[in-house]
């Protein structure tokens, strides 16, 4: 009887112990990510021009929020954010840079993963980027013309073709 006692005490000693413990894994309350907009629109912007926003956002849960990537659809569109924790009802920003060297319209997301529920978030641009007076424009390649000898290595011969 004795034994049975000092064992059944020192299971449930071993799952209160377990139980403390695994508290410390669990979050208590839940971040929220909440943004003053989710589409910038840049409107028209000169090639080579600022190409940057900064969304705004603040953590409007109960529990530090974090957000663990940011990761826009293409290269174009680079994102930077705080790798620190966001605190309850602080406010900081994701900042995208678009780069304006391709002339043309765009319309790009940025896709934000965080601790929160649920835990992905979309933020938009779009504009449309005219070339500018003080860009240069690319050169065109030099195209071969008739007069032009080109060495065709055929067999291990290499023999001058002129295009007439």
């Amino acid at each position: 009887m004795k034994n049975t006692f000092l064992t059944l005490t020192f299971f449930l000693s071993g799952i209160f112990a377990n139980s403390v413990y695994c508290q410390g894994d669990i979050q208590i309350g839940t971040p929220e990510i909440t943004f003053e907009k989710t589409l910038h629109d840049y409107g028209v912007v000169d090639q080579y021009g600022n190409g940057e926003y900064e969304f705004k956002f603040t953590n409007t849960g109960t529990a530090p929020l974090l957000i663990k990537l940011a990761k826009g659809t293409c290269g174009c569109t680079v994102p930077e954010w705080s790798r620190e924790p966001i605190q309850p009802g602080a406010v900081s920003t994701i900042i995208v840079s678009y780069d304006t060297k391709r002339v043309g319209t765009f319309d790009k997301g940025v896709t934000i993963t965080a601790n929160t529920e649920p835990s992905i978030s979309n933020l938009k641009i779009k504009g449309e980027v005219i070339a500018s007076e003080n860009a240069s424009p690319l050169k065109p390649a030099a195209i071969p013309t008739k007069k032009t000898i080109i060495n065709v290595h055929a067999n291990n011969v290499s023999r001058p073709i002129t295009g007439d």
